[in-house]
């Protein structure tokens, strides 16, 4: 199908274009150009330009970025998992690109989040309105990372995502399967989105912007059915033989317990592919070896 011209003069730059980025690139391909920015660009999804260069140091972006740019999507992971990791990948990286990007104003800037900003552990929903008091360093830098966005000169929508799974992220199926999850009810709710609706909700929000849609600044991207978590621990093991679970096995989750509401989303007219974790397991399960 032919670009028109303005898909032919838009301009998309994923910075960070990793997993998550690299989906994300993939669905916008036929929107325009799209740069994915990373450390190795060879790395790059297919089709999409690759930039290298490093965003904790300012010094790799010089004369790196295309000059109009219409789109960034900002996601970083941390190269260390400590707070100066999480410090360098969220803020001082938005900064670093901010500051290379200049003064002109994008059509739409996203910084890709977590609902880890959320410390709620009592079964509580929680939408874009909730208080966000996170008591780790993780949701501390990445909510300082939201705020850089946010208080830039560029209008910005934070996304912020539970727990991502699908057929390239296994492991919590694979514990299953090998007897490692043993949570005992009533566990913690668990949220989750499935890789591809990740993306595409990400691209979908891209494409609003373009066509000149009003934005919110914040949008919780979590599929439609919160879950406790032996929950779904038990539904995995009815649908395929698992192995008893083993000592140590792990009894809970490692983010609260709260229920994440994706009601902004779904009004914004984004459509999930798979709304609950028994659509995706269930095609991850089919097409288990």
């Amino acid at each position: 199908m032919a670009m028109t011209k303005h898909k032919q003069l838009t301009r998309i730059l994923v910075a960070g274009c990793g997993k998550l980025g690299g989906d994300i690139a993939r669905e916008l391909s036929g929107t325009g150009q799209v740069f994915g920015l990373r450390r190795n660009p060879d790395k790059v999804p297919e089709g999409i330009t690759g930039i290298g260069a490093d965003l904790t140091r300012p010094e790799t972006l010089q004369g790196k970025l295309p000059e109009n740019l219409d789109i960034v999507i900002y996601c970083l992971t941390p190269s260390s998992y400590d707070e100066q990791g999480y410090h360098d990948a969220y803020v001082t990286g938005l900064q670093n690109l901010l500051d290379a990007i200049g003064d002109k104003p994008l059509t739409r800037l996203f910084f890709i989040s977590s609902t880890s900003v959320y410390a709620q552990n009592d079964d509580s929903w929680v939408d874009e309105t909730s208080q966000t008091n996170p008591d780790r360093f993780t949701g501390k830098q990445i909510l300082l990372g939201e705020q850089t966005a946010i208080n830039s000169l560029h209008p910005a929508t934070v996304v912020r995502f539970s727990g991502i799974y699908g057929p390239t992220r296994q492991r919590f199926l694979e514990e299953v399967l090998e007897g490692r999850m043993n949570p005992q009810p009533p566990a913690p709710f668990s949220n989750r989105i499935h890789e591809q609706d990740a993306a595409r909700a990400v691209a979908y929000l891209s494409e609003q912007a373009l066509s000149g849609k009003a934005l919110e600044n914040l949008y919780i991207a979590s599929d439609c059915e919160p879950v406790r978590l032996d929950d779904v621990v038990e539904w995995v093991r009815q649908q395929v033989p698992c192995k008893a679970p083993v000592e140590g096995a792990r009894k809970g989750g490692r983010a609260g317990s709260k229920r994440c509401n994706n009601e902004r989303l779904r009004a914004s007219g984004f459509e999930f592919r798979y709304p609950d974790y028994r659509a995706g397991y269930r095609e991850m399960i089919k097409g288990l070896s």
